[in-house]
């Protein structure tokens, strides 16, 4: 019997032991889940933090999306209204080229018809101390009839000289 009782105690002290340390273990596994949990909590926080700053990003995103439209729409219509203002301009120059032509021939006609009116040696005489180019001007403005008779008048070699200048540069129509 006394065998007995110290197999009964040995398995109880064993039984004991074992329990322990079973009671150890599930003190070990419930730390270990409460540190997972913890872990799994600070995930999930971190998750969406990061969801919220990607919407936040996103959503800065868009707005200056918009705003990059609208400054796209503003810098066209400027566009369109500097090439309407250069449109104008253009043509405000070529009416302002036309007149001014305009303007020189009736001054060269109107030149043309004094001295066309004027005696051929009186004419001569002008023409002769006048510069060269500009009396080449007027009188390739003058008829014929009236242009030999005022060479007539003059020196040879002016009549010469003006005679070349008056072919070189003819007269614009």
């Amino acid at each position: 019997m006394k065998r007995l009782f110290l197999v009964v105690t040995a398995t109880v002290s064993l039984y004991a032991a074992d329990n322990t340390r079973v009671f150890d273990c599930t003190k070990i596994f419930e730390e270990r889940k409460m540190e997972l949990v913890q872990k799994l909590e600070r995930i999930d926080a971190q998750e969406q933090a990061l969801e919220a700053l990607k919407d936040a990003t996103s959503q800065l995103l868009d707005d200056k999306k918009l705003q990059l439209d609208a400054q796209e729409k503003k810098i066209t219509a400027l566009e369109a209204e500097v090439k309407a203002k250069e449109a104008r301009i253009e043509k405000m120059l070529q009416e302002n080229k036309k007149v001014l032509e305009d303007i020189k021939k009736a001054k060269m006609d109107k030149v043309s018809n004094i001295y066309a009116k004027m005696k051929a040696g009186a004419a001569a005489e002008i023409f002769t101390k006048m510069d060269s180019e500009k009396a080449s001007q007027i009188l390739a403005s003058l008829p014929p009839k009236v242009l030999g008779k005022i060479f007539a008048k003059m020196k040879p070699e002016k009549a010469a000289e003006l005679t070349n200048k008056i072919n070189q540069n003819p007269p614009k129509k």
